[in-house]
């Protein structure tokens, strides 16, 4: 299928597509005419990109697993991994913002808030 039709089933832009395919998060071949064509599955995997984006994956994290995750015997026992690792990523900075709204509520009224904490 061609970007634009691609885009339309997708919901998104045909430079977002572009942009993906920069990216190496999708591919298509180019037909002689120059124009893109995409597999129909390229669809599904778009839908894929912008679900992880909102849970919290970066473009990145998705090139990165991607591969691994279309070619995993388990997909979704390598996605519930994925997910768990992204669990304990924010669990620890959580923390780390705990601890730093920690230390800005003792320096709240210091007379010289900048200073280092006791």
């Amino acid at each position: 299928m061609r970007i634009g039709e691609l885009a339309a089933q997708a919901g998104m832009t045909k430079d977002t597509i572009r942009f993906y395919e920069k990216l190496g998060l999708v591919t298509g071949r180019r037909l002689s005419n120059g124009y893109r064509d995409f597999p129909p599955e390229t669809v599904i995997w778009l839908h894929y990109i912008r679900t992880a984006q909102s849970l919290g994956f970066s473009l990145a994290e998705i090139a990165r697993h991607g591969e691994e995750l279309r070619d995993a015997p388990n997909a979704a026992e390598a996605l519930s991994v994925l997910l768990k690792e992204k669990i304990q990523v924010i669990d620890a900075r959580m923390a780390e913002l705990a601890a730093l709204r920690t230390d800005l509520e003792v320096r709240v009224g210091a007379g010289c808030p900048l200073q280092p904490a006791d």
